[in-house]
């Protein structure tokens, strides 16, 4: 096979040379115990790139909102702990390989040379990928939780969801003012 073909054997799949073993879903709680292990490497993850994006970035707007939202990051891990012992499991043992490719993503739009303005949009179109992912599995929990009647698991995931998006609603802000600013031809 080909590098990143995958081949099922029994319960494990291997990915890029590399063996995940899968977990068995028989419940609700087993998928909602899923999601939060992929939304815990998920932040995990952020909180080694948010630092580089602010700085990598130009706008000083823009580095204050990356560095604001590193601390709700922070906040989210903390959560997301917490919400794994309400669940009586652990949040780690999954990579959340979206979010990698997310993370890779802008890392791409932070190695760009050009104008500053140009590449701080570039560098928040791979934030709001960013934030957009991680709302998605929020709103998937929280069904999830719902619909368990885990009230207080329910409760604080969607107050890491509304930090997610107000995270996006920061960078659409952003967004809008430099685009006013940004050249849109190529001077002759």
């Amino acid at each position: 096979m080909a590098n990143g073909e995958s081949r099922m054997h029994g319960w494990q799949l291997k990915m890029n040379n590399e063996v995940v073993t899968m977990a068995e879903k028989e419940v609700l709680k087993d998928l909602l115990e899923d999601e939060i292990k992929d939304l815990y490497s998920a932040e995990k993850q952020l909180i080694r790139a948010i630092p580089k994006m602010a700085k990598g970035s130009n706008n000083p707007a823009l580095q204050d909102a990356f560095k604001g939202h590193l601390k709700e990051t922070e906040a989210q891990v903390q959560r997301l702990e917490q919400i794994a012992g309400i669940l009586e499991t652990k949040p780690s043992g999954k990579k959340c390989v979206g979010m990698e490719g997310c993370i890779k993503e802008g890392a791409e739009a932070l190695s760009e040379d050009g104008n500053e303005t140009v590449l701080d949009l570039g560098i928040i179109g791979a934030g709001s990928r960013v934030e957009h992912y991680e709302m998605a599995g929020y709103l998937t929990a929280i069904s999830l939780a719902e619909r368990i009647g885990e009230k207080e698991v329910v409760s604080l995931l969607k107050e890491s969801f509304a930090e997610e998006q107000g995270a996006e609603d920061k960078l659409r802000k952003i967004a809008a003012n430099l685009l006013s600013a940004a050249p849109q031809k190529v001077a002759a």
